[in-house]
């Protein structure tokens, strides 16, 4: 977790941010509880000007640290409401653990929410079951996004992915096995990782936990927006090595459409498209689904997938055209969201000035109904 006065200084102006600090309510907006987490902010409210919101800023793809990010759910969706933002949803990896407090956190600040957890599932039984499509470290596997889902079903969730996580961490233990051997460390998996994850309120354990225990016995006097970039560097030249494919640990197309259905959810495919520069920095240039785009989205379709997630900011223009366009002709929902898992990405969407991509503002506004 990083001091939430590091991530919010820049969105607040240098006199307030000095008064707010001098007040200690930083530190406890740091706490590891959640409960005194929201305590704060409810206590920090009074005190902090807030910008008005605009309507055009939304943003369904924020990572918290029950996944990896720096971001409690509380300081995520602050920083969503300091950026301006109208609406905030986030979607961790294998885990809705922080649903509860970003809830709460949206209530207090005033921010319209939307909850969802992020997935890789597997596409066997499809004719992509030996073809990529938007994972860069494996074929055969997409990530795909459990949007909206509502309240009451949060437990269900959280509790039917847990022995998928237990899974996830056996295949942590054997891929930080092979960074030992190849780096020549010892890290250890309970002692040097598990620590800097909420595994034990029920987060998920990443490949970036690993890279980042490597990161800091690289160098453990390293600031923390080091670490995150050193991460990135990483996360880009080093998972190729180290990658163990996910196998048992994930959910089958139809597996995760039916679940889905089951709580309530909406089912969606996070479109990535062919990369040439990586926004993010941690990935390679590569190929991904564009040359078979339109099979793809026909097969999720016939297997009940009926949303599309994509992130205008990381795709060119004639990318976003050829998306849209199969989308409207497939009857697919389309959503927006960019990945927030870093201190020095923006939660504003720029992008969504343009007119042409209000239709995202308008989905979004449905998630959050149809929660």
């Amino acid at each position: 977790m990083m001091p939430s006065v590091d991530l919010l200084s820049h969105l607040i102006p240098a006199d307030t941010a000095s008064r707010l600090d001098a007040t200690g309510l930083f530190e406890r907006l740091d706490a590891a509880d959640a409960v005194a987490r929201l305590a704060a902010l409810a206590d920090l409210l009074p005190i902090l000007p807030l910008p008005e919101p605009n309507h055009k800023y939304i943003n369904n793809h924020i990572h918290t640290v029950y996944s990896f990010s720096p971001y409690t759910p509380t300081v995520a969706a602050l920083a969503a409401r300091l950026s301006g933002l109208c609406t905030a949803g986030i979607v961790d990896h294998d885990s809705i653990a922080g649903a509860d407090e970003f809830i709460a956190a949206g209530a207090l600040l005033d921010l319209p929410v939307t909850i969802g957890m992020e997935a890789r599932v597997s596409m066997r039984g499809t004719p992509f079951a030996e073809r990529r499509t938007n994972n860069p470290d494996q074929i055969g596997v997409s990530y795909m996004v459990l949007h909206a889902v509502p309240h009451a079903r949060v437990p269900y969730v959280q509790n039917f992915f847990a022995p998928l996580r237990t899974r996830r961490n056996e295949r942590n233990r054997a891929m930080l096995a092979v960074i030992n051997r190849l780096c020549g460390y010892n890290l250890d998996f309970e002692s040097d990782v598990l620590p800097l994850s909420l595994a034990d309120k029920g987060g998920s354990v990443t490949e970036r936990h690993l890279l980042q225990a490597l990161a800091r016995r690289e160098d453990p006097h390293r600031d923390i927006r080091a670490e995150y970039r050193r991460v990135g560097e990483l996360k880009k030249d080093l998972i190729e090595q180290v990658y163990i494919p996910a196998t048992d640990e994930c959910l089958c197309l139809d597996e995760f459409v039916a679940l889905a259905h089951e709580v309530g959810a909406i089912p969606a495919y996070a479109y990535l498209g062919d990369v040439t520069l990586s926004v993010t920095g941690d990935k390679r240039a590569q190929t991904f689904e564009d040359a078979y785009l339109d099979e793809l989205l026909s097969t999720l379709v016939e297997h009940g997938v009926c949303a599309v997630t994509y992130m205008p900011t990381r795709n060119t223009d004639a990318q976003l055209r050829r998306v849209r366009n199969l989308c409207t002709e497939l009857g697919l929902t389309q959503i927006s969201g960019e990945d927030i898992n870093s201190p020095e990405q923006s939660f504003v969407i720029e992008k969504m000035q343009d007119p042409r991509l209000a239709n995202l503002i308008d989905s979004t506004w449905a998630l959050i109904a149809h929660e």
